[in-house]
Parts: structure tokens; C-alpha cells; sequence
């Protein structure tokens, strides 16, 4: 019996496992998954600075005309005390000398005899960046489970930290099955076709942040499968496509079967793509995808994309969905659930002119796509879907809802 996306939902979380945890320097970070909470070793600032090329003076002194001391430059180690009717210039990031309580930025001073005339009614603090304004030390800095971007290794730098705790990245596995299918890189034959589903999930997994093993095209044989499963067990999830319907030549399946596969789920209540397979073999994941492109691709985008999630250790580990509005009046076949590829320009959500499962076009020509209710057979001009990108990783630390 075929379970409903939602189902199969859960099941992908219930059974996949998260990963191990190394240690790595901050600069080989970038995509991995904190397996630590951070704190920060300092204040940032750590000592009060200078916010402008300017002069530090007294609030006392506003409107007076002031005798200009030394100048600071940021990094200098200044000592002295900073005292009335007299100003300090200073550079952007210099720390301010004792007695400072406020810096007139230099184009707000005006030479008079003997040194410098300060602005009327000067303020208390201002343009100081006090020590600590920025971070507390101690404070709570990253947690568990936070993915680390680019402006994440920007804390960890600003506090001295060289090294971090992750969840290793998950191993993926890729091979596809059919005896008409060739890579890019082979020549083909009138009766054969190009091998698009691995390239395609290569080149996901990796957007996803995943280590890939591509291990190649099987024939449709038991004897050929096997050894392509052989070779991927290694990894923690396995990604094939083709051989998983009901066809003579559909051994995949079978294949998997010598090798103790637990079969999770084999046929989801979704068009299209309602062959798909997740099981595991031991802690491995194995997702079973159809041989149609289009049908794969985007069967990979919910179902593929939720187990590297779980895996990954990321706290954010359900898709999550954004609301736009239909461009247009959409009629389509009640009965399952629908997997409609689309382009959303930040607005309205367009679906492609053409699709079907065998489709490739449609995947370079769209950017997302909605998943319908299986009861729903019209979808309005300005109704509210739920779109879910495929160029962009959103992702929340609740189950959403994904269909509209």
C-alpha cells in the first residue's frame, strides 16, 4: 500500500540517523554542521574605540577652543589620560584614551587660535564603540546543529577559535540502471539514451553539502546491480534511479534484497514518481528513485533532501516551504497529490508551459515547484501555494506542511 507524502515524511526522520562528529579548523568549515554549542573567550570590542577618524574630548569643553595633543592610530598601545580644555585626535579603531567621554568626528571642528573649536552641546558616548557592544564574553555565540556560512566562520575568527566540532558530512552513493542508458562522455546509439539522473543528483548532494561517490551505470542484470551496490555500500545514504516499477527488467529491488535491505516504504501516493523506494541496510539509507527524469529529480527534491538533512545534524532539518501567489488559473487531475515544477520571481509563482515525467527541460527552465492536495483539481489566479525552491536551501527546526 502507498503512503502519503506526509507519512513518508516521517518515516525518512524516524530512521535516518545523524552523523558522526570529527573536529575541523575553522577555514575547511564552510556547509558543515555544528556539533557543539560556542561561547565567546572575549568582549568585541575589547576595550572602548574610537567610531570615527575624529578627536576625543571632554563634554565639558563643547563650544570652547581646545589645544590638540598626540594622535592615536589604531593599534597603538596609549597610556595617557586625556584632560580638560584639551583634545586627542584619533584614528577609526584607536582605543580611547582615560577620560575620554565623547568623539567629534573631523569634519565637525572648526581651527581656531592655538588649536581646535568643539561643536555646541556635545553628547555623552557618542560615536564610541564600547567594549562589549558587539559580543559578551561568555555569551552564547553559535549551537548545536547551526549550519556555518560564511559570516558564522566571521564569529569564530573574531574570537580567536581555530578549531570546531562538526557532524561529518554525509557519503552519498549515486548509480543509476538501464540497458539504454550511456554517460555524457560515451557515444550513443539511435536506441539509447544519456544518463541524466546521476549528474543531476551529483551535482544536488554536493549543493546539499554532501561527499559523493559516483559509481557508475548498471546494466539490467542482478549480477551487475550487485556489484554496483557493492560498491557503495561505504557510503551512509545510496541514490539509484530506474528499476524500481514493475517492469521485466526491474531488478533493483531484487538486488538490494541479497544484502539484507529493510524495505521502509516502495510507493508514495505522489505524480510523479509513485514507484519511489526508501529502505536501509543496517544505519545506510537506500533511496530507490524512477527511472523518468523529471519524475526523479523532483521526487529527490522532497524525499532525497530530507535524508541528507536528518543526517547532517542540522537543527533546521525540515523543508520549509515560502508562500507566493499563483500567476495564473492552473487545471490539473484530482486523485494524488501533484508535483508541479514552476518559476517564482519573487512574486507569483509561474508554472512550466510543458512538463512530464520524462522531461528534462523543465528542471533548467524552473526554480522550484508546489506540491498539490490530492483533491484539488484548480488552483486560482493569486492563490496562496506553498513553493518550495530548489535553488535555495530554506529549512525550519518544525515539520511544515508542504502541500497547498
Amino acid at each position: 500500500m502507498a503512503v502519503t507524502i506526509n507519512e513518508a515524511l516521517e518515516i525518512i526522520y524516524t530512521h535516518t540517523k545523524q552523523k558522526s562528529l570529527k573536529i575541523i579548523p575553522i577555514e575547511e568549515a564552510l556547509g558543515s554542521v555544528l556539533a557543539q554549542n560556542i561561547t565567546a573567550t572575549h568582549n568585541l570590542p575589547p576595550y572602548d574605540n574610537s567610531a570615527m577618524d575624529g578627536y576625543a574630548v571632554k563634554i565639558e569643553d563643547s563650544g570652547k577652543c581646545v589645544k590638540v595633543g598626540c594622535t592615536i592610530f589604531a593599534g597603538d598601545d596609549f597610556h595617557g589620560e586625556l584632560q580638560h580644555n584639551e583634545a586627542i585626535k584619533i584614528m577609526t579603531g584607536a582605543r580611547i584614551p582615560l577620560g575620554t567621554q565623547c568623539i567629534v568626528p573631523i569634519e565637525d571642528i572648526t581651527e581656531c587660535e592655538g588649536g581646535i573649536k568643539l561643536p555646541e552641546n556635545l553628547t555623552i558616548s557618542k560615536h564610541i564603540r564600547l567594549a562589549g557592544e558587539d559580543i559578551k564574553k561568555e555569551s552564547l555565540l553559535l549551537t548545536k546543529g547551526q549550519k556555518i556560512h560564511a559570516h558564522q566562520i566571521t564569529l569564530l575568527a573574531s574570537q580567536g577559535i581555530t578549531h570546531i566540532k562538526v557532524y561529518k558530512k554525509p557519503r552519498v552513493g549515486i548509480f543509476g540502471s538501464g540497458n539504454e542508458l550511456k554517460m555524457h562522455f560515451e557515444e550513443v546509439a539511435e536506441y539509447q539514451l544519456y544518463n541524466t539522473n546521476s549528474p543531476t543528483f551529483i551535482a544536488r548532494a554536493k549543493e546539499l553539502g554532501c561527499e559523493v561517490e559516483f559509481v557508475g551505470t548498471a546494466i539490467d542484470t542482478l549480477e551487475d546491480i550487485n556489484e554496483h551496490i557493492k560498491s557503495a555500500l561505504d557510503c551512509d545514504l545510496i541514490i539509484t534511479s530506474g528499476g524500481v516499477s514493475v517492469g521485466d527488467a526491474d531488478f533493483t529491488k531484487e538486488a538490494f534484497g541479497a544484502f539484507g535491505y529493510e524495505i521502509l516504504f516502495d510507493k508514495v501516493e505522489i505524480r510523479p514518481g509513485k514507484p519511489t523506494t526508501i529502505g536501509k541496510i543496517g544505519d545506510k539509507v537506500i533511496l530507490n528513485l524512477p527511472g523518468n527524469p523529471l519524475a526523479a529529480a523532483l521526487n529527490f527534491e522532497i524525499f532525497g533532501r530530507a535524508i541528507i538533512y536528518a543526517m547532517s545534524g542540522t537543527k533546521e532539518k525540515f523543508i520549509n516551504p515560502i508562500k507566493v501567489k499563483m500567476a495564473e488559473d492552473f487545471k490539473l487531475k484530482a486523485g494524488r497529490s501533484s508535483v508541479v515544477p514552476g518559476y517564482f520571481d519573487g512574486e507569483f509563482f509561474t508554472v512550466c508551459e510543458k512538463f512530464a515525467p520524462g522531461m528534462v527541460s523543465p528542471l533548467a527552465n524552473s526554480n522550484g515547484f508546489i506540491i498539490t492536495d490530492a483533491k484539488s483539481d484548480f488552483i486560482a489566479q493569486n492563490q496562496t501555494v506553498k513553493f518550495i525552491s530548489t535553488h535555495c536551501d530554506f529549512a525550519s527546526h518544525e515539520f511544515q506542511e508542504l502541500l497547498s
